[in-house]
């Protein structure tokens, strides 16, 4: 451009015709070089387009495994919550039989002691006559069946008790051993499932380490965009500059440099999902420090890095730099959103719809001004910042 310049006040003073061809001939060189650039850069553009998509297209995979491993996760949760009731259902089951066989083994106990006191009367006193004693000891016939007919019934009735005994003490021992069976399998069962809980929960993690990298790399794309049409716009304000007089030219404010957009970009986004939304916050070093800002604080804040004083309310930078119309938007400018009051809040433009601001609900991060909430908000205000 300043070639252009110095040759267009050359042509001015000396009227050459030969200088005339030459700075025709270094205009068609300039302009050649200035689409090849051009096309370069929107292929560049292009190219970041589709990998902006399949990013896009990743994280909503990504989105979706993560959904149906939360929904893993509350099933698991739901099983392993039943188990416990039922292994909780079983240790009672088995407190009741215990207490059930204590009191059939107290009842033996009651009944042999009562037996052995009725054998007793049939013994002599204080001797160890058994039952064949009682019967050879009988006085007559009768005496002998008599005897014979109460042994036995003290017989057969003591071996019914034991064996009575012994099957309550087996149909006991069974139920027990099955419910034990039973609480070892719930506790195995528990286990697995708590195993299965932590390899979900490891699972998602991963999930959401897998996002957060997609996240990344769609911001760096997001950055790498705007860098790109900033150049593109650079140089389709140079092909424009066909025609225009020098002296208007030097008179202009000095637009922002592509590669300081591109660091006022870069330091913003050091407090993407790094920061909270604090209303008035962002106006001091502990604010600062700590991530703590409100959206034009943080705009404030973000230019403050490379060297550009702004204000930090959005009365002020609605009034900051020149208006220009939606169509004319590139990456570093300013775009306001009526919220809670006209212009209540205001970021900084990204390109592809995007922007950068600290919101109430995400603090500061990239939103999309393309649909939804932030679409229905934009109220079409633009200002670029220049340098004087």
């Amino acid at each position: 451009m300043k070639k252009k310049i110095m040759a267009f006040c050359t042509i001015i003073t000396f009227g050459s015709p030969t200088v005339l061809l030459q700075v025709e001939a270094e205009e068609n060189n300039n302009q050649q070089v200035i689409d090849e650039q051009r096309s370069r850069i929107q292929m560049e553009i292009f190219k970041g387009s589709v990998e902006l998509n399949q990013v896009k297209d990743e994280i909503e995979q990504i989105n979706e495994q993560i959904s149906r491993v939360e929904q893993a996760i509350n099933d698991n949760n739901n099983i392993i919550l039943e188990t416990e009731k039922k292994i909780s259902a079983s240790q009672l089951e088995i407190q009741k039989l215990e207490t059930e066989i204590a009191a059939l083994n107290e009842k033996v106990r009651k009944r042999n002691e009562i037996l052995k006191k009725r054998a007793l009367t049939f013994q002599e006193k204080g001797g160890k006559v058994n039952y064949l004693d009682v019967l050879l000891g009988s006085s007559s016939f009768k005496d002998f069946v008599d005897r014979v007919g109460a042994v036995a019934s003290f017989v057969e009735a003591d071996q019914n008790l034991i064996k009575q005994h012994e099957d309550d003490k087996q149909d006991v021992k069974k139920k027990q051993e099955q419910l034990q069976n039973k609480l070892s399998e719930l506790q195995n069962m528990k286990v697995e499932l708590e195993g299965m809980q932590t390899q979900i929960l490891e699972q998602k993690q991963q999930n959401e380490w897998l996002r957060a990298e997609a996240k990344k790399k769609e911001q760096v794309t997001l950055v790498e965009q705007a860098g790109l049409m900033q150049q593109d716009s650079a140089l389709s304000t140079m092909d424009d500059l066909n025609g225009i007089d020098p002296n208007q030219i030097l008179n202009e404010s000095i637009l922002i440099s592509n590669e300081t957009v591109q660091k006022l970009i870069t330091e913003g986004l050091k407090y993407v999902g790094n920061s909270v939304y604090v209303f008035g916050g962002g106006r001091n070093e502990y604010d600062i420090a700590n991530g703590r800002f409100d959206c034009s604080a943080f705009v404030s804040w973000a230019f403050a890095q490379v060297d550009i004083k702004i204000g930090t309310t959005t009365e002020v930078l609605k009034n900051t730099g020149i208006p220009i119309s939606v169509e004319e938007m590139q990456p570093g400018d300013l775009v306001f959103f009526d919220t809670y009051k006209k212009d209540g809040h205001v970021g900084i433009y990204l390109g592809a719809g995007k922007y950068l601001g600290s919101q109430s609900s995400t603090g500061v991060a990239i939103a999309d001004m393309t649909n939804g909430y932030w679409l229905e908000k934009f109220n079409g205000r633009v200002n670029r910042i220049i340098v004087q």
